[in-house]
């Protein structure tokens, strides 16, 4: 019924850019521009994945307030299902203030009552999974209701229904280490950590190092976003460190890394061989720091073809 599903975080992002920290203490902090766009991992891939041309079904937990309504509404009008996400009346809908500096770099205020943590196990209908090929889950960490035991009820589960898993991953947020996730990396046929998310939670620095722990964890393929230097993937036969676009005009870096994952993704289901899949990626991300938010970059799947072509 879809191409991929992805499972996490749908949010709304207030963003405003540039903002020096220095200038916050003034009672009026003026900005060239503050606007209003959907955010959160799993959103923010979905909807890149849509206007790529992928059928995307999008598994969230959303409000019953403004924000939760304002981003069906976008999802339906970007052509995303959101038929098995879950909205709970009295929940409120997670909104992010992201403050945008002027070298690009991101500070974050957040609800911590919000929707942003809160997707859980039982907000997932196991009979989703039959309807996509490939399954992301966006993102190890985000919600501490999806606990290492969740994650693997669900990576079974995907994987019974013989689904290609991958998996999206932030920041640890109490010092987790390897040991700590490994009975769920074994489940993962794909998994995108920044360098920063994989060193913390490995504890080495060199990416060769840092992939063969994970890979040793029981991960298929290890796809570390390494920023402005671009990408680096092992598996047990393969190696590419992959550069960057060279020409990318970096003005908001919010929702790179999950632009990323969407454009590996969306040649992961085209069957494109694993050096292109990295490529892609890095040319889909590079558009998507092009502009303030994480879903106004990448409008077209021309678009990106265009750039990936001209860097072939």
């Amino acid at each position: 019924m879809y191409d991929i599903t992805i499972i996490g975080a749908a949010i709304l992002d207030v963003l405003a850019q540039p903002i020096s920290k220095e200038n916050l203490s003034d009672r009026s902090c003026p900005a060239d521009q503050v606007t209003l766009t959907p955010g959160g991992d799993a959103a923010n891939e979905a909807v890149t994945l849509a206007r790529l041309g992928k059928a995307v079904n999008l598994i969230t937990k959303l409000g019953g307030d403004l924000s939760g309504q304002l981003l069906l509404n976008y999802f339906w009008e970007n052509g995303v299902s959101t038929e098995d996400a879950v909205i709970e009346p009295d929940l409120d809908t997670g909104i992010n203030i992201v403050l945008v500096d002027p070298k690009a770099e991101r500070s974050f205020i957040t609800n911590r009552n919000g929707s942003l943590r809160r997707l859980a196990l039982e907000d997932v209908h196991m009979d989703a999974l039959k309807k996509a090929p490939i399954l992301c889950f966006a993102s190890i960490f985000v919600s501490p209701r999806f606990d290492v035991p969740a994650m693997v009820s669900l990576f079974r589960s995907a994987r019974e229904q013989g689904c290609i898993l991958c998996a999206d991953m932030t920041r640890c947020k109490n010092n987790e280490r390897l040991p700590d996730i490994q009975e769920a990396l074994q489940y993962l046929d794909y998994l995108f950590p920044n360098y920063e998310e994989a060193k913390a939670v490995s504890g080495l620095s060199e990416p060769d190092e840092i992939a063969d722990a994970f890979l040793d964890c029981g991960v298929s393929c290890m796809v570390i976003k390494m920023g402005k230097d671009g990408c680096f993937i092992k598996t047990k036969k393969q190696r590419f460190m992959i550069p960057a676009y060279p020409h990318t005009r970096c003005i908001d870096t919010t929702g790179a890394g999950d632009n990323f994952a969407a454009g590996f993704l969306y040649a992961l289901s085209e069957h494109m061989d694993l050096e292109d899949c990295g490529r892609f990626a890095n040319i889909t991300a590079s558009l998507a720091v092009e502009s303030l938010g994480a879903c106004t970059g990448v409008r077209s799947l021309s678009q990106v073809m265009e750039r990936f072509l001209e860097n072939g």
